[in-house]
């Protein structure tokens, strides 16, 4: 463990072991699975008769839950993050989302540009969960944890270099 995060632990009231997953909706199950093995890229495996299991690079997953009617568009700050290595590799996913919003059902995609850090932009699936492709150091958010907690704006500064990443 690295100086900065001895210094800042504590005793939990819990004792767990893993962030092991989140939830996304579905309102088409067999159609979410060929647009996230197709187009994501994602290991896919159906879990039940409404529900699957998807990850990509780790052992985190997410449960994708079907739900029929579902009309909540997910807000952006709540987005899931897919990482790529290089601003030029966030720009040719951009432009492949674009070609391929149509057969997709994509919507809402913003523009590459640099934020918070890292280059990236942001759409919605056909379920309403957005997405957000970017491109992180080796490890994605890692580097911001060996540099511990944030004075001013931190990574939310315009001026916040990630370490050994993106440039202006």
């Amino acid at each position: 463990m690295d100086q900065v995060a001895t210094e800042t632990a504590v005793e939990p009231s819990l004792k767990l072991n893993f962030l092991s997953h989140g939830t996304l909706i579905s309102g088409d199950l067999e159609a979410t699975r060929e647009f996230y093995q197709q187009f994501f890229g994602l290991e896919v495996v159906r879990t039940s008769p409404i529900s699957m299991m998807v990850r990509l690079g780790g052992q985190h997953v997410y449960a994708v839950v079907h739900r029929k009617n579902h009309s909540s568009k997910m807000d952006f700050l709540f987005h899931n993050g897919l990482d790529v290595e290089t601003q030029e590799d966030v720009d040719e996913a951009y432009e492949i989302a674009v070609a391929e919003a149509d057969k997709w059902g994509l919507t809402q995609i913003s523009k590459p540009k640099l934020q918070h850090g890292t280059y990236s932009f942001l759409f919605w699936d056909r379920d309403l969960n957005c997405w957000e492709i970017l491109s992180n150091p080796a490890g994605g958010y890692t580097w911001i944890f060996e540099q511990g907690d944030q004075d001013g704006r931190g990574h939310m500064d315009k001026g916040f270099k990630v370490p050994g990443g993106n440039t202006d």
